[in-house]
């Protein structure tokens, strides 16, 4: 297939077949970028070029995202909707400003108070009954004739969506005071979540120009200096349950892009055994994030997407540091294909917007090694 006829689907599959592409593929996998920091870009563009945020985006990033409907049931409000705050879980978030914008942070966990497996059964658990999923085909079709992106669902973060409601310090004493609670909570989280998926897959076999090329799963398991938990920890209580949602996913020939923040580089082996076929964040600020070493070692078997630290250059580098750290991922991940490039995460408030446009401009136009 000739390299200057790829549509942004074709760039992003190719790429992550470890073949060749045009330009490296785009995208803002578990990113976005800050109200604060949209703003100031918009004012930039406006400015330097004439167009508006949008405008800048569109042609350069090649996934996109589809997904079902929410139908109910009452989650809170009385009127069966969900309100802002509550998620399907039953966790609470309360906004926390920051000064020019704000995140949105836990106050209420409802498990916090479980004691035993049977208290679980008190719960309410989400269903594939709350969701509507026949407008996917629909979602799918418009994309097909319009830009052609590859197309992806989400969300399957089976440990956070766990600590959501248990509490981030409680699943980790569960893990070794009370570990059949715990896998109690991952078995329903991660059930929910392979029902969830198969709908979605199901209704995007339906679509003409179908099907749905991706789907995005996630657990944090890394901080700045390492995983946050023994890898033998990891492998009994994480690494099976996204194992089965991997399967699942994998019956509708979707690739699986696994977001985990932090150093993860432990956990590589483990996660090529799960079934990921792409390593999503790539926080190489982190301790032991070694991009030649994860291309050389892992890059015939994993693909990565991000990248581009938001931790150091992004908010704090030059345009010139941009540029550099852009051509320099390029020249490694995108060896042979098998890399998407992105930023490492939600660009922040107070990053400058020349440096977001250093970003996408020079990934547009780097030449592929």
């Amino acid at each position: 297939m000739p390299t200057e006829s790829l549509s942004p689907r074709e760039r992003v599959m190719l790429a992550l077949d470890h073949q060749t592409t045009d330009r490296v593929p785009i995208a803002m996998v578990c990113a976005g970028i800050n109200p604060p920091a949209r703003r100031a870009l918009e004012d930039y563009l406006q400015a330097q070029r004439g167009i508006s945020v949008q405008e800048y985006l569109t042609p350069l990033v090649d996934i996109t995202g589809c997904g079902p409907a929410f139908l109910g049931p009452e989650l809170s409000g009385g009127d069966g909707y969900l309100h802002p705050g509550w998620d399907i879980w039953g966790v609470h978030r309360q906004e926390q400003s920051y000064g020019d914008g704000a995140y949105d942070e836990i106050d209420y966990y409802p498990l916090a108070e479980a004691k035993t497996p049977g208290d679980l059964e008190k719960h309410t658990w989400p269903s594939t009954d709350w969701f509507d999923y026949s407008g996917i085909p629909g979602q799918i079709q418009a994309e097909r004739k319009g830009l052609n992106r590859a197309i992806m669902i989400t969300n399957g973060n089976i440990y956070e969506s766990s600590w959501y409601m248990r509490g981030f310090e409680q699943v980790f004493l569960d893990f070794v005071l009370n570990p059949e609670l715990v896998h109690g909570i991952f078995r329903r989280v991660t059930d929910f979540y392979k029902a969830h998926f198969r709908k979605m897959l199901e209704a995007g076999a339906k679509a003409v120009g179908g099907p749905i090329d991706l789907a995005f799963t996630a657990d944090d398991v890394g901080g700045q200096q390492g995983l946050l938990m023994s890898l033998p920890m990891w492998e009994q209580f994480l690494k099976p349950y996204h194992t089965e949602l991997n399967a699942t996913i994998h019956e509708f020939g979707a690739k699986i892009l696994y977001h985990s923040d932090g150093s993860v580089t432990d956990a590589v082996p483990g996660l090529l055994e799960m079934g990921i076929d792409c390593l999503q964040a790539c926080q190489f600020s982190a301790d032991n994030m070694d991009p030649v070493f994860l291309k050389e070692t892992y890059g015939d078997r994993m693909s990565f997407e991000g990248g581009v630290s938001v931790q150091t250059t992004l908010p704090f580098g030059t345009v010139e540091a941009v540029v550099q750290e852009v051509q320099d991922r390029v020249r490694v991940l995108a060896k042979d294909g098998g890399y998407i490039l992105g930023p490492s995460h939600a660009i922040q408030a107070g990053t400058p917007p020349e440096n977001i446009v250093a970003m996408f401009d020079t990934a547009r136009d780097c030449p592929l090694p």
